[in-house]
């Protein structure tokens, strides 16, 4: 039996058939298994058109909606607008992973977005923003056929936690369309080496299945000085990459490797200092060596900081002024990790190498944004 959840949002008259009605003192319970997280923020209203599912909406102000669902891929469909005002939501899934971003109707439009998430939790939790958001309408597909991009990184990659901290494999899901998701493992202060020790690639390869990718970036931590994560560059470190790329093939899924960004410092002509050096050639060689599809995301950076420039380019890291942030109070001087800009602006890097190498079908479910 096919899953489907069909919810409308909204005050006023029943809801349209089969929908099940939300309304904003909707709480979720287990019994029920669906409802808001909380309705401190929520507030409804109903513009009395025509169609229900466009006319009456919930304004969902820094709230989550909730939905018990098996484990699996699911396509998640909203309607967003309102009849007499523009709106603009952001809205993200599971640990603050991307798939709305500022998303603008103007007065008596409406919009309908769909994307597809993996659910490893049992729970679908959608997490709503904006200056004026808006939800009329949602719908919960099962997608048993759809491409599930794995990710194998380190804290530049990872789902972070703690606001404005972003990973880019946490913005990844903005850029793709329905029947593509992403299933992000990455971990931070993780190397090529202590990742697989730890078993994280063996959770991967447990779930992978044809057809699938396994999209790989490490080097950060590769560099350290320490036992459990250090690899030589031209050694150990093709070694473990290659032990990715070896179980991605055995269960006939893709691996692409992707280079690590470079972080922000420049020297004193403007230019990007390499911090990664002989590591970024290893890859390059094994990508050659073992005919692995490479997005070379360390170019890409390196052109994206010099456009920008030295003091432009902070804007996409943690760099923050004491104050600027509530969770870190005393400022930060991060030249690695990024806020929400840079991980959207570096997702969009891999987006741009996967069209440049014509990944077959990924290239096909990129959006235009």
């Amino acid at each position: 039996m096919t899953i489907s959840f069909k919810f409308d949002f909204g005050i006023g008259s029943a809801p349209a058939t089969p929908y099940i009605q939300v309304l904003p003192n909707t709480i979720y319970n287990g019994d029920t298994g669906y409802g808001f997280e909380s309705n401190e923020r929520i507030s409804s209203r109903n513009r009395d058109e025509a169609d229900r599912l466009r006319g009456a909406f919930c304004i969902p102000l820094e709230a989550a909606f909730l939905v018990d669902l098996p484990n699996g891929c699911y396509t998640i469909t909203v309607t967003i607008g309102d009849a007499i005002a523009p709106t603009s939501t952001s809205l993200k899934y599971g640990v603050g992973r991307l798939v709305l971003h500022k998303a603008i109707t103007s007065a008596g439009q409406y919009a309908v977005h769909s994307f597809t998430v993996k659910v490893t939790d049992g729970r679908l939790r959608l997490a709503f923003s904006g200056v004026a958001p808006r939800i009329n309408a949602l719908q919960i597909d099962e997608a048993k056929q759809a491409t599930t991009i794995y990710l194998a990184g380190d804290s530049t990659v990872t789902d972070q936690d703690t606001i404005p901290y972003a990973g880019w494999g946490q913005m990844l899901p903005l850029y793709f369309k329905t029947d593509v998701a992403i299933d992000n493992h990455a971990m931070p202060r993780r190397s090529s080496r202590s990742f697989i020790n730890e078993g994280r690639l063996a959770a991967i390869i447990e779930q992978i299945k044809p057809n699938d990718y396994l999209w790989i970036q490490f080097g950060h931590n590769d560099e350290k000085p320490d036992e459990e994560r250090a690899t030589e560059s031209f050694g150990s470190f093709k070694e473990m990459l290659a032990v990715y790329v070896e179980e991605a093939r055995s269960r006939g899924a893709i691996p692409v490797l992707i280079t690590p960004m470079h972080r922000c410092k420049f020297d004193e002509r403007g230019r990007i200092i390499d911090t990664h050096g002989d590591y970024l050639l290893g890859m390059k060689q094994l990508a050659a060596e073992l005919d692995v599809p490479m997005i070379d995301l360390a170019a890409k950076s390196k052109d994206l900081y010099e456009r920008l420039g030295d003091e432009p380019s902070k804007t996409l890291f943690m760099w923050a002024y004491p104050g600027e942030f509530i969770h870190f109070p005393d400022g930060a001087q991060d030249d690695t990790h990024f806020q929400e800009l840079g991980g959207i602006q570096i997702a969009g890097l891999v987006a741009e190498g996967v069209r440049e190498l014509a990944l077959s079908p990924l290239f096909l479910y990129l959006k235009r944004l």
